[in-house]
């Protein structure tokens, strides 16, 4: 089993969610400083930035056949590569996540939460 934080479309609610069914929900959490994410319109990217803040997702244990799909969804290694990442407590413990390998440049920098809320409307679901 593998400790997942996701941040994006494979958060409870979203687009990519059915790809962890049947996997056990930890709860909510959050990453040690030093991420942030973007947001292209259609999903979020995170990446490694020093200065950054904590980024806000879930954690996930899921099992080896799921972290096999999930990386062929994600993209990996092209599109994203999946790394260890520390989480702050109540999950202090190091999970894995799906660090961005691409370029941001054009991408909205977003902070720490996908969606974005800028005042009070939000980016679009996808």
């Amino acid at each position: 089993m593998i400790r997942l934080f996701v941040y994006g479309t494979l958060k409870r609610g979203y687009s990519r969610e059915r790809f962890l069914q049947g996997q056990k929900y930890l709860g909510t959490a959050m990453t040690t400083p030093g991420y942030r994410l973007y947001d292209n319109g259609s999903y979020p990217a995170m990446v490694r930035e020093p200065g950054a803040g904590p980024v806000q997702g879930e954690l996930w244990e899921v099992d080896e056949a799921c972290v096999e799909e999930l990386d062929q969804v994600e993209g990996v290694p092209t599109l994203y590569q999946r790394e260890v990442v520390e989480l702050v407590a109540p999950f202090s413990q190091p999970a894995e996540t799906y660090l961005y390998q691409q370029s941001v440049s054009d991408w909205i920098a977003i902070g720490s939460y996908w969606p974005a809320k800028f005042g009070n409307e939000s980016l679009p679901r996808p």
